[in-house]
Parts: structure tokens; sequence; C-alpha cells
């Protein structure tokens, strides 16, 4: 039954509140999948293990959250974001908590393989999450906030950095790697009753008046998204995802944005795992000082993340082309962080920070990605549109690790990765310069 609302009323703004929500929960998300590059010297230092076996580790993650994504897109749709989303909240942050638990292990060996299947977990349970976000903000959110709404949260990722890397850093040198996992475990489970409590669909969600559903539906927000019987969803999802997925997967727009999202994910991926290694490994630094440094970074990161959501909005209310409004600040972005490259020629560790910031915050500008899955995904399947769009992206999180690891054993230096990352910045530009074409929603074809 739906939630009484007063008409008349001055407009709510419920939506701003589901926003931060995301926001939190995206934060704490992005600082599980980070614990491991903060912990992972310790560990080493402990268990011994390789700088090879390290990079596998970090890429266990990945490995799970490309291969869940196709399904996660299913649930989603099927069962809606709400439940869904507080299922895997509550899964990724106690596989989390059971990585406190790898000092009982007595070999290396035993210790990498529980620590690898840990982390795979981990990936497998936080699969839905920005699928979720997606589908969230495209109920919740008019075409003309959508882009603020959508950076806003994919801006997490920095201010999670900012937030737990100097916390977990400090965690770990004053007391153990092990209370890192039992802080961030415990407060992931909390969270994801906080979400079941609060969360609801704009038609269903008991603050909403009808001042702001009006002006959410008028704006092109799917207000009745996840609403309706169980089953009509559950039929929909059944007889005809294999055909929606092979009209996602042969759009020539939709592939543009998937080859972007790869390379804009090498660099969050390399900044997830190898960063702040190499601010101890390259630049001579302490755990305790990579994980303050770091943060320098992801605030530019989450400046230009925000920055680059209100630009493509204000883009769009001044009457600009969709197109135009989302592809300037990605172009310009991701342009910016090439900038990284010349780390490999400066000495002070002031510049490299200093480049870094420059680099981050371009890629926080391009990072535009989710917005544009919100834009085009077809109405009656964003949950699998974004899950798709994620597992290209989330392939790079397979692919960085390992290669940096490969680069960095056979050459003992970062130069060679440094380049490998702004490379792929250069193809993410020239994928949505030359492939996506014109930004619009996807129809899907009976």
């Amino acid at each position: 039954m739906e939630a009484p609302r007063q008409d008349g009323a001055r407009k709510t703004h419920v939506r701003y509140l589901i926003l931060a929500m995301i926001f939190i929960v995206t934060t704490v998300n992005y600082a599980d999948r980070a614990t491991l590059s903060i912990t992972g010297p310790a560990m080493r230092d402990e268990f011994g293990f390789s700088t090879i076996q390290l990079g596998y580790m970090f890429s266990a993650f990945s490995w799970a959250y490309v291969l869940s994504q196709i399904p996660a897109g299913w649930l989603l749709d099927r069962f809606g974001a709400r439940r869904v989303y507080a299922a895997s909240i509550f899964l990724w942050s106690l596989f989390t908590l059971l990585q406190s638990t790898l000092g009982a292990f007595s070999t290396v060996g035993i210790t990498a393989t529980v620590l690898f299947m840990m982390r795979f977990a981990v990936g497998m349970a936080e699969a839905p999450a920005f699928p979720a976000n997606a589908k969230v903000v495209a109920a919740w959110f008019p075409k003309a906030e959508r882009g603020t709404a959508s950076a806003i949260f994919n801006s997490a990722q920095y201010f999670s950095t900012v937030l737990f890397l100097p916390l977990m850093g400090w965690i770990t040198h004053a007391y153990s790697w092990h209370h890192v996992y039992v802080l961030m475990g415990l407060l992931g489970i909390f969270l994801s009753i906080v979400w079941m409590g609060f969360v609801r669909s704009p038609r269903k969600h008991r603050m909403v008046n009808a001042a702001e559903l009006t002006h959410i539906r008028a704006g092109g927000g799917m207000v009745d998204m996840d609403e309706g019987p169980a089953e009509d969803r559950a039929s929909h999802s059944d007889t005809s995802r294999w055909s929606i997925i092979k009209q996602l997967l042969s759009n020539r727009m939709l592939l543009g944005i998937y080859i972007g999202q790869y390379c804009i994910n090498v660099l969050t991926y390399f900044f997830l795992t190898w960063f702040p290694v190499y601010l101890v490994q390259q630049r001579g630094m302490t755990i305790l000082n990579a994980g303050f440094v770091a943060s320098l970074p992801a605030i530019c990161g989450f400046l230009g993340g925000i920055l680059g959501g209100v630009i493509s909005d204000a883009l769009v209310r001044r009457g600009h082309s969709l197109t135009f409004s989302r592809k300037l600040p990605i172009v310009c972005g991701l342009l910016l962080s090439t900038t990284m490259i010349v780390c490999n020629y400066v000495e002070t560790n002031a510049l490299v920070i200093g480049f870094m910031a420059l680099a981050f915050f371009g890629k926080g500008l391009g990072a535009l990605g989710w917005a544009v899955i919100s834009d085009t995904a077809p109405r009656e399947a964003i949950g699998l549109a974004g899950s798709i769009f994620n597992t290209f992206g989330n392939v790079a999180g397979i692919v960085t690790p390992i290669v940096i690891g490969y680069i960095v054993n056979q050459t003992q230096s970062f130069n060679g990765a440094l380049v490998f990352v702004g490379v792929n910045a250069l193809i993410a530009v020239c994928s949505y310069l030359f492939l996506v074409g014109r930004i619009e929603r996807l129809e899907i074809k009976a």
C-alpha cells in the first residue's frame, strides 16, 4: 500500500537522503576493497608473500566481482535493489571480518590460498553494489540531476581513501593488520541493517510528498521502479534476459562506454592496489606515511568527481545536448589523468604527489560512466545493463594488479606501470570520441 503524502506542501528532498545513504555505503564498499593495499606490506612481512603472490591476491576480488556481475544484475531486476543490496552489504562485510582470522593458519601456501578465497568471496558479495546504485539513482533523480548524483556516489571511492586509508594505516602501525578487518566488517554489518530500514522506491517512501514525486517523475526519474508483483519481474527476466544481453552487447554506443569504463578502472585499481605499495617500495615511505600521503590525490579525485557531475548537469540545464554535456568532462578529465607519467621523470616526493593529485583530479572529473549508464540503459533492464557495464570495467581489476605485479617484478621499478596506466586513459578518450556517438536511452526490441 502506498504511503500517504500531503499534496500542496513544499517539495521534500528525500532523494538527497537516499543519495547520502548510497554515498556512505559506497565509501565503506571501497574501503573494504582497499584493505589489502594497506595491510598487504605488513601481511607480506608476517607471512612471506612474494610480489607476484600479492598481485594475484589483489586480483582475487575482481575475479569474483566480474564473474558475478550478470547474476547480480538479474537478481536486482528480479528482486529489487533494496533487498539485494542489503544482503550484499551484509555478506561482503562478513567476509571482510573473517579475514582477521588469517593468523590462525600455519603455512604460507595455506594462508595465501585462504586469503585469495576470502577476497574472492568479498568480490562476489559486492557485485550488486554499483548496478544497484545506478538503479536507485535512476529511480530517485530526474535527468538534469542524475550526473551530479552519479558523480557523488562514484566519488565515494576517493572519499573512502581520504577517510579510511590513513585510519587503516594508523591501525596497522599502532596495533596490527587484524584490527582493520574487524573494524570494517562490523561497520558494514551495521550499515546493512540501516539500509534495509531506510531505503524504499520513491512511490513507497513515507517521507516523500507529492511535490517531490512529481518533480522526479517529470524529469524522467523512474519512480515506479522495483514495484509490481515479484512474479511479473521474474517472468520478464526469465523469458527475455538473454535477448536483452545480446542487444546490450551488440550496441555500438554501449560497447564504447564499456571499453571506456575498463580503461578508467585501470586507473582506479592502480590506486586501490599498488599505489600505496609504490609509495613504500619506490618512494621510500613508511606504511603509516603512505596511508596519509595517499589521501592527498584522493581528495583531488573526490573534488574532481563532484565537479565533473556538476559541470555535466549544468551543461544539460543550459540546453546543451546530453552527448556534449557528458563527453566534455570525460574527455578533458582523462587527458589530464595522463600526467601521472610525469612522475617517472621527477625525483622529489612532493612533486610525485603533486602530479598524482593532478592525475586523480582528472580521473575524477572524467568518471561519469555511471551517469551515462543511467542515461542509456533500457528502462526494463537497468540492473542488467549496469552489471554488464561493471563487468567490463572490473576486468581491469583482474588485469591491472597482475600486469603491474609482473612489470615491477621484471623491471624492479614502477615506471612501466605508470606508462601502462596512462596509455589506458588515452584509450578511454578515443573510445568516447570515436565509438560512443550520440548518448541516448536504448530501446529494447521485442
